[in-house]
């Protein structure tokens, strides 16, 4: 997709969310260099509002079942990596991977897909992963309000409040980290600490204990 392609569409998502949703943003991802952008995820309009909340164009790792016959290539070309549930995608993780390493950004569901209820849900290892290969820094972000909007098993949307906010960035060191399962734990945790923290909810169960002090 073009950039004018792209910076259309984000016009006519940003607008629409304003009229619709009354959309608000705070904070921002940082203007330059490979981000993962890690968010909680209660409903498909999750994605084209964190979408038109950030500045830069985005790359969005989703369940590759999500992908309805001739609406894949649409759906490629709007920045959509499919990803496999049920076992570990190298290829679409490679693919992420690749993004942040050429300077893009990539929006990730830590939890592996919508939250049924609402409330957050312990991370994949997939985040840890993408950030043991990169050393990208992580930005958190919370999206207040879809849930209302369209939750799981819901024909239609309603009219409710939506904002996201965008935590500062999160760096993890790479080098010394022992196990690399525990390395993914450890970002995991306190990722979903900060997204939880940012929308004024509980973080997931088995990680209130962790803080900040594991994040560098």
């Amino acid at each position: 997709m073009s950039s004018v392609a792209y910076g259309i569409l984000w016009v006519l998502a940003r607008a629409i969310a304003w009229l619709c949703f009354r959309f608000r943003v705070e904070g921002a991802v940082p203007k330059q260099g490979g981000v993962l952008v890690a968010a909680n995820h209660a409903s498909y309009f999750d994605i084209p509002l964190l979408g038109c909340g950030m500045f830069r164009r985005a790359w969005y790792l989703g369940r590759s079942d999500l992908f309805i016959p001739g609406l894949k290539v649409i759906l490629r070309w709007l920045g959509w990596i499919p990803l496999k549930l049920g076992r570990l995608d190298r290829k679409a993780i490679d693919q992420a991977i690749a993004l942040i390493k050429a300077g893009k950004v990539v929006v990730i569901f830590p939890e592996g897909g919508r939250s049924l209820d609402g409330r957050l849900r312990q991370a994949k290892a997939g985040l840890g992963m993408i950030v043991a290969q990169t050393g990208c820094p992580v930005v958190p972000a919370y999206l207040k309000g879809t849930f209302d909007v369209l939750p799981a098993g819901a024909k239609r949307p309603r009219f409710h409040p939506v904002s996201v906010s965008f935590g500062p960035p999160l760096s993890f060191s790479t080098t010394g980290n022992g196990d690399g399962k525990q390395f993914y734990q450890n970002v995991s945790r306190v990722v979903m600490e900060r997204i939880a923290a940012l929308g004024g909810v509980a973080p997931p169960p088995h990680h209130a204990s962790a803080g900040a002090r594991n994040a560098e």
